[in-house]
Parts: structure tokens; C-alpha cells; sequence
């Protein structure tokens, strides 16, 4: 690794291009290991399945937002000022413990039903073919910008109904924030943007309630409970977030392994029924959310073979868990046949994520269809790509492909 601050490993730019060897590393010292933050943060890095699937699950390591500015100061050991952010974009479920999480998953699930996800399928089917009629048509494209990523924001934006020609500016402010690594004046002003286009939403949809989620959201009644403004701010930045950062990687992640492996790839075209799993593996094998969101400690808490003391920052990383040979065999090998149930990439216990069925979605309908109407290539090298900068999400910058269609649908 590069720079090394009191003697710990700082996870800067050789971590961003290669997390895994850094992890088998560690996975292979101890169940957790202190590193420090790309913005000067000692924290434990959790890399082990089971102690990462427990410390998921394990309610002595706390989220909640209130004490985390003072948890974070007091684990400072280099790096500028710390960043504030907008207290409305924070006050959401994944930043709460019970009985706060309780309370606003139950309001989020009334709106968030299996039903309504399904319903999605035919719109999400529709919105592919056209993204791909386009890229058909100019033959070499980046499939980020073709495909993985206007696909699922464009379906979380309609299920929110944000108009779609605001959806760029969006995207610069969410690549900033989920980054996180810039200057804390421009993440203050991302932030800032993005909780005062959310405010203005929010008052929106109040006033003008429609058939779409975010009209649920803001109905939605538990025995006369319902979200207030700030909490419906808070849930529409962590929906539009999460709701399009994990899918936009599943795609692109996905894609690019199996034209790195064309054996599991042609394995995949003549068997279209190893899709499901297939979508799977590539959870596992690059796990779109590299690691799980801040948690501390508020107590000493024994995690495998290390104590980890109280009031430390800790991280779980879920592709650490992911590359686990203790749990997945052979773990470093792409294989579309894998038992990959149990994979943590959409984290465990009370924080799994709500948007699974839909991201799980998306990527199979994303991922068969471009399969079936395409040849694909990549044209440029692997290690001419760039990943994503940052230690939360793993994904690539730009995927460019060569697009043949493959003949008479």
C-alpha cells in the first residue's frame, strides 16, 4: 500500500483500483484491522464473512446520526476539516437505530411493496429496449453512459417524479457525496443542493399527491404516524441514492466480468435460466457497495479474534465478506454456477436493503437484454479502465464496448 499515517494503512488510490488484495491481506492478519480513511479517520475495517455478517446484524454497533459527528472527531488522527452536511439529507433509516429504524421502515415498506416493485417490470423492460435501440444505433458506446447508469436512474426518478432533464445535475451532486473524499466546501455544497432540490420536491408532492412512490411515501399512515418533512427529505435522498449508485455498478460490474470471462459468458447465452444466478455472483464477486455505510461501537465489543475498543468508527466491508474462502470456495473466480445465496452485498439484518428486488431486477432485465440482442466487445484495456474513486461504492468510470447486433430477434 502507499501512504502509511501512524503506522496504519491510509485506503487512498491503490486501494480504489485493487480493494480485494488489500482485503485478502488483512483477511488473513485478523477479522478486523485498523486502517485509516481516505479523509484522516481511524477506523476498524471488518474483511471476514462471518464476523462481517455479524457485525451487520449486531446492535452494539451503533448508526445512529446524532453522536457520529463526535465519534468521527474523536478518531481523527489526520486530513483537514471535517465536512457538515445537511442535517435533512442524514436523518434517514440507514443513520438510525431501533426504535427510530423501527418506525420508518415500517412507514417506507407500506409505500415499498413487492407489488408496486413488480409492476415496474414491464416500464423497465420498455426503458432498456430504447436505451439499447440508441446504442445500437451508434455501435461504440460507454455503456455506463448508454445503459447502467440512465436505466435505473431514470426508473427511480419516475417512481419519485423527478423530471428527468434535472437528472445530470443529480448525478454530479450524488458523485460528489457517495465520493465523499473531495473538498468539505464542495461536499458541503453538493449537499446543500441536494437537500434544497429535495425540500422543493417534497412541499411539491404534499401539495400535488399522484399515482407514483413518492405520493405513497408521503401518504403513508401507521395508526396516524406518518413521515414529516425532514424525514420525507432524508428518505428521498437515500432512495434516489441507493436506488440508482447500487444498480448502475451491478450493470456495468457485470458486464465487464463476463466479457473478461467469455467461458462464463457463453455459458450464460446458451443457458438463459442461469441469469438469476448469475446476477448473483457478480453481487458477489464485485459487490457494487464495496463497504457498508459508518457504524461505531458503544461498548468493547469482541469480533472474532479482536477487541474492538468502544467509540470507534467501524467498517464492514461487504466485498471483504464477498471474497471470503471461508464461506465462498475459490473465491477469487467468476462462476455464474455458484451458490451465491448469502452474498452480503445488500448488507444483513435490519439495514438489508429495502431496493434489493428492484435492483435485482433491473440488472437481469439490463443484463439478458443486452445479451440477447448483442456481440459485445471491450475496446480498451482492462487496465486502462478506471474504478470509481472512494471507498464506499466499486465501480468503474466508463465501460466502453463495441455493440454488434446479433441477427433477426
Amino acid at each position: 500500500m502507499g501512504e502509511k499515517i501512524a503506522g496504519l494503512d491510509v485506503l487512498g488510490e491503490d486501494y480504489f483500483a485493487d480493494p480485494h488484495s488489500f482485503h485478502a491481506r488483512l483477511r488473513e492478519r485478523a477479522a478486523a484491522s485498523e486502517i485509516v480513511l481516505p479523509r484522516g479517520t481511524r477506523a476498524w475495517l471488518v474483511t471476514r464473512y462471518e464476523e462481517a455478517r455479524s457485525a451487520l446484524a449486531d446492535p452494539r454497533f451503533s448508526k445512529h446520526w446524532e453522536r457520529f459527528p463526535e465519534v468521527m472527531e474523536r478518531n481523527r488522527i489526520g486530513g483537514g476539516d471535517a465536512p457538515k452536511f445537511d442535517e435533512s439529507l442524514v436523518q434517514h433509516m440507514l443513520n438510525m437505530d431501533p426504535p427510530h429504524h423501527t418506525r420508518l421502515r415500517k412507514l417506507v415498506t407500506k409505500a415499498f411493496t413487492a407489488r408496486r416493485v413488480e409492476q415496474l417490470r414491464p416500464r423497465i423492460q420498455e426503458i432498456t429496449d430504447r436505451l439499447l435501440d440508441e446504442a445500437g444505433e451508434k455501435g461504440d458506446v460507454d455503456l455506463v453512459d448508454a445503459l447502467a447508469f440512465p436505466l435505473p436512474i431514470t426508473v427511480i426518478c419516475e417512481m419519485l417524479d423527478v423530471p428527468m432533464d434535472e437528472r445530470d445535475e443529480f448525478r454530479v451532486w450524488s458523485n460528489v457525496l457517495v465520493a465523499g473524499n473531495g473538498e468539505p466546501e464542495q461536499l458541503q455544497q453538493a449537499g446543500a443542493q441536494m437537500a434544497g432540490y429535495l425540500a422543493k420536491l417534497v412541499e411539491h408532492k404534499r401539495a400535488n399527491p399522484g399515482d407514483d412512490f413518492f405520493s405513497a411515501l408521503v401518504q403513508a399512515d401507521d395508526e396516524g404516524d406518518r413521515l414529516d418533512p425532514m424525514e420525507l427529505i432524508a428518505m428521498a435522498f437515500l432512495l434516489l441514492v441507493a436506488g440508482h449508485e447500487t444498480t448502475v455498478n451491478l450493470i456495468a460490474n457485470g458486464v465487464y466480468h463476463l466479457l473478461r470471462d467469455p467461458e462464463q459468458l457463453a455459458k450464460l447465452r446458451a443457458d438463459r435460466s442461469l441469469l438469476p444466478g448469475a446476477v448473483e455472483e457478480v453481487l458477489r464477486f464485485e459487490s457494487p457497495v464495496n463497504q457498508a455505510t459508518f457504524r461505531y461501537t458503544n461498548e468493547d465489543v469482541e469480533l472474532g479474534d479482536v477487541v474492538i475498543p468502544k467509540d470507534s468508527v467501524v467498517v464492514v466491508s461487504l466485498s471483504g465478506g464477498n471474497r471470503d474462502g471461508a464461506r465462498f470456495p475459490d473465491p477469487d473466480r467468476l462462476d455464474i454456477t455458484r451458490q451465491a445465496a448469502g452474498h452480503l452485498a445488500f448488507g444483513h439484518g435490519i439495514h438489508y436493503c429495502l431496493g434489493a428486488p428492484l435492483a435485482r431486477m433491473e440488472g437481469e432485465i439490463a443484463i439478458g437484454s443486452l445479451l440477447e440482442r448483442f456481440d459485445l466487445a471491450l475496446t480498451a484495456e482492462p487496465e486502462e479502465l478506471r474504478w470509481r474513486e472512494g471507498t464506499l461504492i466499486r465501480g468503474l468510470q466508463s465501460l466502453p464496448v463495441s455493440l454488434t447486433p446479433r441477427g433477426a430477434r
